[in-house]
């Protein structure tokens, strides 16, 4: 006859097995699409639990900060939708070409997506790529970028973040990788209010980590107010004079 002792020790043995397949198959899922050694250093540093994203007033800020991106992103969409069918119109029949321009880069958690921006080469453009009249324009104006507010309201981007790298591009930022891979990377950022291009390649490595380490709300509305003012600055809108 079954003793009761036998009864619950076969039930523990039930229990652990069912919470073993379930843990194997929360890994199958997470580890579908994305790079694995990528997953792995994201999975490392949030088992090591470290403070850049895990107080609770910082979870409160980060939702806020979506939602301001799908607000705003969805806006300036809908408000600039003329403007975008327009600019599309005028690439379209420059050359037949595409409209867009889709570029590899890294995103949330490891994970590559489509950087979009409007074309500013001519389409045909082989060795040497060939800026047009109106993509000489686009790029000036910064409204090359603009398409990236799709990539915004898909949880591509950020309005605000680093910079959207290359997986190439990781390991330049060392210790602070897990940093980068814990946020969306943004149309502008601390690297672009700083100087724009002026800046040297290691020193906007240098203000993205910086930018990873002090991040708040308010950090963020500095660096939206400073990319409006160069946006709307005489020199941003000035003919590009060929030294």
């Amino acid at each position: 006859m079954t003793s009761v002792t036998d009864i619950k020790l076969a039930l523990k043995q039930a229990l652990a097995v069912i919470s073993g397949v379930r843990q194997r198959r929360r890994g199958w899922g997470k580890n579908q699409g994305v790079n694995q050694p990528i997953l792995a250093d994201f999975a490392r540093a949030r088992q090591e639990r470290r403070p850049f994203n895990s107080s609770q007033s910082h979870r409160i800020s980060r939702i806020l900060k979506r939602a301001l991106d799908i607000i705003t992103a969805a806006s300036v969409l809908f408000l600039l939708s003329p403007l975008v069918l327009s600019v599309a119109v005028i690439i379209t029949l420059s050359d037949w070409g595409p409209v867009f321009n889709s570029h590899r880069r890294l995103g949330y958690k490891g994970k590559e997506f489509g950087c979009l921006e409007f074309r500013t080469i001519r389409a045909d453009a082989t060795a040497k790529a060939q800026v047009t009249v109106v993509g000489d324009i686009l790029r000036r104006s910064s409204l090359a970028k603009l398409p990236q507010m799709i990539n915004v309201l898909l949880g591509q981007m950020s309005l605000v973040g680093p910079r959207a790298i290359t997986k190439e591009e990781l390991p330049r930022y060392g210790e602070h990788a897990y940093a980068y891979m814990a946020v969306r990377p943004g149309l502008t950022g601390h690297w672009q209010s700083s100087g724009r291009n002026d800046v040297s390649y290691q020193n906007r490595v240098s203000l993205d980590v910086e930018y990873l380490s002090k991040w708040t709300l308010a950090l963020d509305f500095a660096i939206m107010a400073k990319a409006l003012s160069a946006l709307l600055s005489r020199q941003a809108l000035l003919p590009r004079v060929d030294s």
